[in-house]
């Protein structure tokens, strides 16, 4: 079975660093014209993003793309909040969790899909203190240096 074809648009490596990681959900993005055109350029960050769920919708903060050359009078605010498609049950399953557990949605990848649509990759995360960080660096460093002994045998 071939693998799925998407392009990659905008990656939140921070993230990961300062999140672990319990879920993540495919979603949809609201876009209007000129937004789209300017993501499929790459025109996006997501690093200071954030989602929120308010009334039964996911809305997205903080995300910035980038106003479309040719967009003129078109062009929407760049920081503008945007609504995240999800199905019912998976928005009252984040609402469980974001007020029970105290668990947070962070933007973890934007990615254009095989049929050309724009999906976006949240995760439910609970935040890192620090002495977690610096574990994870210094597990990450210990297998960096084990592995180049091993080259070295």
């Amino acid at each position: 079975m071939a693998k799925k074809q998407r392009k990659l648009i905008a990656n939140n490596k921070k993230a990961r660093h300062d999140y672990f990681i319990e879920e993540t959900y495919e979603a949809g993005i609201a876009l209007t014209g000129t937004e789209i055109k300017s993501a499929r350029l790459g025109k996006v960050s997501i690093k200071e993003s954030y989602a929120r769920i308010e009334k039964e919708e996911v809305i997205v903060y903080g995300m910035n793309i980038s106003p479309y050359e040719q967009g003129n009078r078109f062009n929407v605010d760049p920081l503008r909040p945007r609504k995240l498609l999800l199905h019912k049950r998976e928005i009252r399953k984040l609402i469980g969790a974001t007020k029970l557990k105290g668990l947070t949605l962070i933007p973890l990848t934007m990615y254009i899909n095989e049929a050309g649509l724009a999906k976006l990759e949240i995760a439910l995360a609970r935040g890192k203190k620090n002495y977690d960080k610096r574990d994870a660096i210094a597990k990450r460093d210990a297998s960096r240096n084990m592995e180049r002994a091993m080259k070295q045998r």
